[in-house]
């Protein structure tokens, strides 16, 4: 019952700190997509981080998408997109956990687009593994 699912997003990997995601917004090189914008950096981990798993953070603009409701879903979209997209042969946690040592990786997605249609499971998928893919290049 304990067992730490494959396909999991735990509470330990989502970036909350103030400090760390204005310094992201700063100092990160971004990369566009069709409908997703990501910055990432690596950055030195505040006090008690782990620097194995990357932070991510997931927003979603109201100028955007002005309705509440359809915000939730694109996060959500853009959560279990990166939760299923993680874990792959190409995945975050393997090469792109850490630039050097000390260092975390933090990545932002950013939902861009103001199409009235929220795109299916599947092109976020493949919009966030692109993304994933062409950090790992740099």
């Amino acid at each position: 019952m304990n067992k730490l699912h494959l396909h999991s997003l735990r509470k330990h990997e989502i970036l909350r700190k103030k400090q760390q995601i204005s310094l992201l917004f700063r100092s990160g090189t971004s990369l566009r997509g069709d409908f997703i914008k990501m910055i990432y950096a690596d950055l030195k981990p505040e006090h008690g981080d782990l620097c194995d798993v990357p932070a991510i953070l997931f927003a979603v603009s109201k100028k955007n998408v002005p309705s509440a409701v359809r915000r939730n879903r694109v996060k959500r979209m853009m959560r279990e997109a990166y939760r299923l997209e993680k874990s792959s042969e190409k995945g975050v946690g393997k090469e792109s956990a850490g630039g050097s040592e000390g260092t975390r990786r933090c990545l932002v997605f950013l939902y861009t687009t103001r199409n009235r249609d929220i795109p299916g499971l599947h092109a976020f998928r493949a919009e966030i593994a692109r993304l994933i893919e062409g950090a790992d290049g740099c």
